[in-house]
């Protein structure tokens, strides 16, 4: 069934759930036992008969799956004991603390209750597994690669968005995308730096304007994304989106979009629709398995998918014309001089695959480099000595002006630290979410943060791997990973760019590199990565060149959107954060990231 069928899908799964247990009944009741019920008696045994149907099947199901950890050597995953049937209310808890809690900390007191780092939540007596276990992402991402896919939940769920571009697609349609995507992330075109120049030019001159207006705030989480999408698009497709053109929200007048700012014009509109789709994606996500009876008259991703659609269906429209001119003129250009939409034109003809495969790297190019540009910037403006530390090394390798190279880039080295520990704290991506094939198959050996299992005195000792049940989702979550003391020293909620200078503590991830996936890992790895650290270094390169002074300002801060007071009474980052970091398939900062930039030395 396609994945866009949700309602069809939703019906039939009723079909399944209530007519075959209804006709079994009235075929006992009619042609076996034959007894005549009254209007009275009738309903309750049907009752009766329907929930003794559901157990009877959740107990078959517990059987055919004790079997199968038999037939492999395996035991189960630990699962959430609810005091509701279905957990239900382990379901509303969930649901009612993501609204305020810290980033993930929702399923971190999970973990921390059940004493392990992967845990099946069986919300409404379905298997879902969620884990923060390094040896298990990375036997996800990479080692047990073929035993998972992005699968038809999670394609349901984001199919009207990203439809069939490469981050909602498996097997062939996946190579296909890849295949077309990777010659155009060659060195030889990620270190082409003259569209870096152009577009950061842009966005420091707006910088420069609004420091010099009597140190306006500016939200740098909106300009780094218009800065981003610009350059994206004239490398994607040769033609600038001109977003940091439009108008700019204002400090203390624009009020909050889905994630960060919001402003009335066309780039606001699509801004708004770019985002508020992620944000239906995550709650449905967040619901789960029975999320279409929410929507069941309205798609609530359509408004927001025919805004996007609207941008870029004429790009594809030109696209595809240029194509037919080309081939009835006989020219055939070498990929090297194509950009990527002529490229992907030439690989088909469909405009939907066209389209939709732009729409996923402009999302992935647009959100990962804002992400990353954003809190360094919140770092630079926390810690003072953090920012001259980093304006030093620039000036001593790349003066005060003049070109930049990819040789100054990599000579860097305290700049790569402070871009990886950011990284480390704020994945782009926080968590992800695979489906195991219909096999289902086991887990690699758990990691050492918890020495003893959920259930010490059974399995503490039980070398056993744990069984991955076919055809169930896995969401597991690389921000806790890469914040697991175990993993990496009782500093590891600590914004320490040291660690990835000195020998002893870099030795930590050098004999692990898998405990660090910003950009993915394995098959599915970030096509992109060395295009978003090329991008990113270059900007603060300039930035550093011209600016010294970087502060917050969170009077600015649109209302709801500062960190909740009970955050204090918690443990880790969250204590001393000073901005709300959220998610919606990419993390961000809730209500935008608001700070002055200034030139103090001179």
């Amino acid at each position: 069934m396609h994945p866009s069928n949700y309602r069809m899908r939703l019906s039939l799964d009723f079909l399944r759930i209530l007519a075959l247990p209804s006709a079994v009944f009235y075929f006992i009741t009619t042609h076996l036992v034959k007894v005549h019920l009254g209007l009275l008696t009738a309903p309750t045994l049907y009752f009766a008969f329907i929930i003794s149907w559901s157990i009877f099947k959740s107990i078959f199901t517990k059987v055919l799956q004790r079997a199968e950890r038999r037939r492999l050597g395996a035991k189960e995953i630990p699962c959430v004991k609810g005091a509701w049937p279905g957990n239900i209310d382990v379901l509303v808890k969930m649901l009612r603390a993501f609204k305020t809690s810290y980033i993930l900390d929702v399923y971190l007191q999970l973990f921390e209750e059940y004493q392990c780092t992967t845990l099946n939540t069986r919300i409404l007596w379905t298997d879902h597994i969620i884990s923060m276990d390094q040896e298990h992402i990375k036997f996800i991402l990479s080692t047990g690669f073929e035993h998972f896919w992005r699968g038809r939940w999670q394609k349901e769920r984001m199919e009207r968005f990203l439809g069939q571009g490469i981050f909602n697609r498996d097997d062939e349609m996946w190579r296909m995308h890849r295949g077309n995507t990777r010659p155009f992330f060659a060195r030889e075109r990620i270190s082409d730096f003259d569209i870096f120049e152009r577009y950061t030019a842009q966005t420091l001159n707006i910088i420069s304007a609004t420091s010099s207006h009597s140190r306006t705030p500016i939200d740098v989480q909106d300009l780094y994304s218009r800065f981003a999408l610009d350059a994206a698009s004239e490398f994607l497709f040769g033609q600038n989106l001109d977003t940091l053109s439009a108008t700019l929200p204002v400090a203390g007048k624009t009020k909050m979009g889905p994630k960060g700012s919001a402003t009335e014009d066309p780039w606001g509109s699509f801004a708004s629709a770019f985002e508020m789709a992620q944000q239906v994606i995550t709650a449905r996500s967040r619901v789960g398995y029975f999320w279409p009876l929410f929507e069941l008259f309205r798609d609530k991703n359509a408004p927001n998918a025919e805004v996007v659609h609207r941008w870029l269906d004429p790009l594809v429209k030109s696209a595809l014309s240029e194509k037919e001119k080309m081939e009835k003129a006989g020219i055939c250009s070498p990929v090297t001089e194509k950009n990527f939409l002529q490229h992907l034109a030439e690989s088909t003809d469909d405009p939907i695959i066209i389209r939709d495969q732009l729409l996923s790297l402009l999302l992935a190019a647009r959100d990962t480099t804002a992400c990353l540009l954003t809190y360094v910037t919140y770092f630079m403006a926390i810690y003072p000595e953090i920012t001259k530390r980093l304006r030093s090394e620039v000036l001593e390798h790349c003066g005060t002006s003049g070109s930049v190279t990819y040789e100054q880039l990599r000579n860097l080295k305290y700049m790569r630290a402070v871009i990886n520990e950011t990284l480390r704290l704020y994945p782009p991506v926080p968590l992800n979410v695979r489906e195991s094939r219909a096999g289902g198959c086991t887990l690699s050996p758990s990691d050492s943060t918890y020495r003893a299992s959920c259930d010490a005195d059974v399995m503490a000792d039980d070398p056993r791997p744990l069984h991955m049940p076919g055809s169930t989702a896995i969401t597991f979550l690389p921000l806790l990973t890469q914040r697991n003391k175990i993993l990496w020293g009782s500093d590891a909620d600590v914004f320490d760019p040291d660690r990835w200078l000195e020998g002893e503590r870099l030795s930590r991830f050098v004999a692990n590199p898998m405990m660090f996936t910003p950009f993915s890992a394995g098959p599915r790895i970030c096509l992109g990565q060395n295009y978003a650290y090329n991008e990113a270094s270059f900007f603060l390169v300039r930035l550093l060149q011209q600016f010294d002074t970087f502060s917050l300002a969170p009077e600015a801060q649109p209302s709801g959107s500062l960190p909740p007071l009970e955050w204090k009474r918690r443990k880790g980052r969250q204590v001393e954060e000073k901005i709300w970091p959220a998610a919606a398939l990419t993390l961000f900062v809730k209500g935008g990231l608001w700070v002055r930039i200034a030139r103090e030395a001179h």
